[in-house]
């Protein structure tokens, strides 16, 4: 049988998208990327705010058009299903087998008993058994599930569970195997990364962990995504700093920098403490990119905490800023809290954020004509006249590209030293010589 993947969501949920095709694949199922080919549709879906679980529904009906020509079966895992299965098993009957994150360890018995009743085989999803879909470069390297942070805007915490560190032998092993097919940069990913080992070694282990990862032998490049700036340590800065392979990028979620809205998001840190981590940073590691998120328009949200934010952007200078309006959950804390803001304030305080993000942004880049960066190649242009490729500065699928002029030697999967020439939005453009 013919099976198809749709992947909604976040890296972390793509892991589990990962092992479940590495499932069908053990059991010789053929996997296929175009639905029409598909007997059996899986779509692992997201749920994390209104946005997220609108798509997935309308995915969901798009899928199920396809039961009136080839597709036997439709199958819906994942965190929409997670908080509504109920619902949408009334809603959509379509789909003949809803997933709830919480019953993964007996996935391959739920698959197996709608697809072939008289045979069930028991198996478990595998970090070693997953099918890479990132292509030949990078991978990532999930540490932990799950959120204990109980942050009132978030629903991650009701979805996947409280945290839970996997342990520091199999992370290792399963960075082996990666280096072992040929992948060059491990993206190392949790809710929160900064927060590792401490539920099962008693303090935190993510410095530990980076430094045993940069042993293994064939990975060039080692980042880690979302460092909460509480458990930001000095072992860890000091960790960045000394290893080459590690990237001297932090992606750091603050949300806010107004110490009555970071309350009543229940946050751990405050202003004082975000500046002084950022001072930091930039201090011991002087070439470090900064990447954070911040929300507009909490329920509470005051002008003078808006400008309070609008001016900490304007002075922090993050190279890299996303900017999300505040979304009303089901079932979070913060869906019950007074004051909630106007839609039309949040779009506006919004477009102020990200427009002075733009300016910035147009410094910084040029701020790097002339230099030169060490540039990992990963495809071509359609019209073949640039190559398209990443720095350690650029995390995949959220930052900009660098586009190398073409050569006439195969740069694919290579990397490249490459002189920056151009700005293009948050695009760069460069010239190369091939390192040895």
């Amino acid at each position: 049988m013919n099976v198809g993947f749709i992947h909604l969501g976040c890296s972390k949920n793509l892991v589990d998208t990962e092992m479940t095709i590495g499932l069908f694949k053990q059991n010789d199922y053929h996997i296929v990327n175009n639905p029409e080919e598909a007997d059996i549709l899986v779509i692992n879906t997201c749920g994390f705010i209104e946005s997220a679980k609108e798509e997935a529904i309308n995915t969901i009906l798009e899928m199920a058009e396809y039961k009136k020509k080839r597709c036997r079966y439709l199958i819906a895992m994942g965190c929409l299903v997670q908080r509504y299965k109920e619902e949408l098993k009334q809603a959509i009957p379509e789909v003949d087998l809803w997933i709830k994150y919480d019953s993964y360890d007996t996935i391959w018995e739920q698959i197996e008993e709608v697809i072939k009743p008289e045979k069930v085989e028991k198996r478990n999803l595998a970090f070693l058994d997953r099918v890479i879909t990132t292509g030949q470069n990078y991978a990532y390297l999930r540490i932990a599930e799950g959120c204990s942070n109980f942050c009132t805007y978030c629903a991650i915490p009701k979805i996947r569970g409280k945290f839970i560190s996997r342990k520091m032998e199999e992370i290792l092993e399963e960075a082996e195997k990666l280096a072992k097919e040929g992948y060059k940069e491990l993206i190392v990913i949790a809710q929160d990364t900064t927060k590792y080992g401490i539920d099962l070694y008693q303090e935190p282990k993510l410095a530990e962990l980076l430094r045993k990862l940069c042993k293994v032998e064939g990975i060039k490049w080692i980042r880690f995504l979302y460092a909460y700036p509480e458990t930001i340590t000095e072992e860890l800065i000091q960790v960045v700093k000394e290893e080459d392979k590690i990237c001297k990028y932090f992606d750091i979620p603050i949300q806010h920098i107004s110490d009555s809205v970071l309350k009543r998001m229940n946050r751990k840190s405050n202003g004082d403490s975000i500046r002084k981590v950022i001072e930091k940073l930039r201090k011991e590691i002087p070439d470090v990119v900064i990447r954070t998120t911040v929300m507009v328009g909490f329920p509470g949200e005051t002008k003078e905490d808006f400008e309070e934010l609008y001016e900490f952007v304007k002075e922090a200078k993050f190279d890299r800023l996303g900017t999300f309006s505040y979304s009303k959950e089901e079932g979070t804390p913060a869906e019950k809290l007074p004051n909630q803001i106007h839609p039309m304030t949040k779009k506006s305080r919004y477009n102020k954020i990200m427009q002075l993000q733009q300016k910035i942004v147009e410094q910084k880049q040029e701020e790097m004509l002339g230099k030169k960066l060490e540039v990992l190649i990963e495809t071509k242009t359609f019209d073949n006249q640039y190559y398209v490729g990443r720095s350690t500065r650029e995390v995949p699928d959220i930052d900009g590209l660098i586009y190398v002029e073409m050569t006439e030697e195969e740069l694919q999967g290579k990397f490249v030293t490459c002189q920056i020439t151009e700005t293009q939005g948050y695009d760069l453009i460069g010239k190369n010589e091939i390192e040895d």
